[in-house]
């Protein structure tokens, strides 16, 4: 008798997977007994429930005794097996996947040991406590040292606390394709950004060193990054701006490309559309 794998109809669907999946996920199998490839899926997610030991709830329904519940969700084929979560559909997939891939398809739903860590690191990121949203971090890698979202959090604040050496080392770390997600290469582009500004007490020798010379572009490009980094992303673009509008060809446009990464840091901010026209405009004036 497997104590994580149950037949459910529609008078327990309620119980055991919306209120089941408050604890842990759930993933409902819509399968039926004429069915080969259910046959064939069907024994490898009932191995897995009992491997994984209450990690996930398997939650199987006859799609042939309880029509209603294949039609509710929209069953047009089987197997066809949906994760839920917290009371949410989160994930599905159809056809008998190999064991492999079925393992693969959990890892994605089940949540990580470390997934509370990472919240209340966060809350202490919030709070300016930089330092114990790091020690709650590494924590969280202790529990999970494979959990990418993790050491991406960590890289983050330690490039707000200037560490970008250990930063670029974390990101570094990451693998190929989590390197292309949105969030790796906004901090990608903020580490260039903060290795090409200068520290914080540098930012009024920068700005002297404009003020007694306009045309020293160097010191323009270094203060613009310097804001950059430190997130004061307007007063940066502005720089940018105002050094395409005196000479757009300085250093093969360095400006203007500069700006163009800074959009790329932004993704979907306000800002990104409003400082587009200012660059349209500055090019066409």
């Amino acid at each position: 008798m497997n104590p994580f794998s149950f037949d459910v109809d529609a008078g327990n669907f309620q119980q055991i997977v919306l209120e089941g999946s408050m604890k842990a996920p759930v993933l409902v199998d819509f399968w039926a007994e004429w069915c080969g490839p259910c046959k064939m899926l069907k024994p490898v997610l009932e191995k897995l429930a009992e491997e994984y030991q209450g990690k996930f709830i398997l939650a199987k329904v006859n799609t042939e005794l309880h029509q209603e519940l294949a039609s509710q969700f929209g069953i047009r084929g089987i197997p066809n097996v949906k994760a839920f979560y917290r009371g949410q559909l989160v994930d599905e997939f159809s056809g008998a996947l190999p064991e492999a891939s079925v393992r693969e398809f959990l890892d994605r739903i089940i949540p990580s040991p470390a997934d509370d860590l990472r919240v209340q690191a966060a809350q202490q990121r919030d709070n300016g406590d930089l330092a114990a949203a790091l020690q709650t971090l590494a924590e969280a890698s202790r529990l999970d040292a494979g959990n990418e979202d993790v050491r991406l959090d960590a890289a983050e604040i330690l490039t707000e606390l200037n560490d970008l050496d250990e930063a670029q080392r974390l990101l570094d770390s990451l693998s190929p394709l989590k390197r292309m997600d949105d969030r790796a290469q906004q901090l990608e582009a903020r580490l260039n950004f903060a290795r090409g500004g200068k520290t914080g007490d540098d930012l009024a020798a920068l700005e002297q060193a404009i003020q007694a010379n306009p045309d020293d572009m160097d010191s323009r490009l270094n203060l613009a990054n310097a804001l950059i980094a430190r997130g004061q992303y307007a007063p940066g673009m502005d720089a940018l701006l105002d050094m395409i509008q005196r000479d757009r060809t300085w250093n093969e446009e360095a400006a203007r490309k500069t700006l163009l990464s800074v959009f790329s840091l932004l993704g979907s901010d306000p800002l990104v559309s409003q400082y587009r026209r200012k660059l349209a405009s500055a090019l066409n004036a």
